[in-house]
């Protein structure tokens, strides 16, 4: 199976690039900080969200170069990113990730909440000295959306009344945003006319998509350690997603061991035999492989590189996490 290291191969020295700037830009003199830079340096990231910055700036450039602005919203996406990482571990109360210790568990909820409100300071700072106002916008919708989703899956634990729009508005939100909006930043510091800006939105946003529903699938299907966090946690932690939904159509009787919090025992493992007992987790793989073709063909358009091959073919990547 092709690797994330692989696709990105045409802008992996511009990785290796961002990834020190970034080790200097949010490390230096802080401690608590380089603890939450951890994310980047240690957890085993796939670099997947800056990679596509990279890749769609080499792609639109006419002569294939990068320039420092777009080296530089690259990195503000990473850190945007890595912020919300910091963030989402304090709500979920998890320990680790990856295999590595969360902030929150190595100092305290508060110097987490901290770290990350100062890693989307210091992106919204980074943000505003690239000068383009249109960018400002942007990237500062995507921390409006990273907010509004989490609270979204707040809202809506254990809640098997739910809409399906709710679960796809909560995972644009929390995952598909930041790639959607930031694809476009690249576009506008290129000059791109708003065609195609549109294209590299959608393409951004159905990748998006089609990653998360590839998440929530394997929540019910992959390991521990593919996961990188215990196997079915969304689940019991009541936040409901494409299988979950789609199995409450199917088999009414998950709604009821939903609804009591999964507090009996048993009840956690007999909502996993209902789900996967069913059609939810082929239908569900077919809402990831429609997303997956409208990012590919969102981007017909880029000219033959390197960098265009490498965009197109992360849509399948994604898929083939599943197989």
């Amino acid at each position: 199976m092709t690797t994330v290291a692989e696709l990105l191969q045409p802008v992996e020295t511009d990785l290796d690039a961002l990834l020190a700037d970034l080790r200097a830009l949010i490390g230096a003199g802080h401690p608590i900080l380089q603890a939450a830079a951890e994310h980047l340096f240690a957890a085993g990231g796939k670099r997947l969200r800056p990679g596509i910055v990279l890749l769609i700036s080499r792609a639109i450039a006419a002569d294939g170069q990068l320039s420092s602005r777009h080296r530089r919203l690259a990195e503000i996406t990473e850190m945007i990113h890595t912020a919300s990482l910091v963030h989402d571990d304090v709500v979920d109360e998890a320990a680790t990730r990856r295999g590595v210790a969360t902030v929150h568990s190595r100092f305290n909820h508060r110097v987490a909440v901290l770290a990350g409100d100062f890693l989307f300071a210091q992106a919204s700072w980074h943000l505003a000295n690239l000068d383009d106002l249109e960018v400002v916008k942007l990237l500062s919708r995507v921390i409006m959306d990273l907010a509004d989703g989490e609270i979204r899956q707040g809202l809506y634990r254990y809640d098997t009344g739910q809409s399906f729009e709710t679960y796809l508005e909560k995972s644009y939100c929390k995952t598909a945003s930041l790639i959607a909006n930031s694809a476009r930043a690249a576009g506008v510091l290129t000059g791109l006319p708003q065609e195609k800006l549109e294209a590299l939105h959608h393409f951004g946003r159905q990748f998006g998509l089609a990653f998360q529903v590839v998440d929530d699938i394997l929540d019910f299907t992959g390991s521990d350690q593919q996961l990188g966090k215990p196997a079915a946690s969304d689940l019991a932690s009541g936040y409901l997603t494409a299988p979950a939904l789609y199995a409450l159509q199917e088999r009414p009787a998950l709604a009821r061991l939903i609804e009591r919090e999964f507090s009996e025992e048993g009840d956690l493992e007999q909502a996993l035999d209902l789900v996967r007992g069913c059609e939810a987790i082929p239908r569900s793989r077919a809402l990831a492989e429609g997303f997956a073709r409208e990012a590919h063909s969102a981007i017909d358009w880029l000219p033959p590189s390197e960098p265009r091959s490498a965009l197109r073919a992360l849509p399948e990547y994604v898929l083939s996490r599943l197989y």
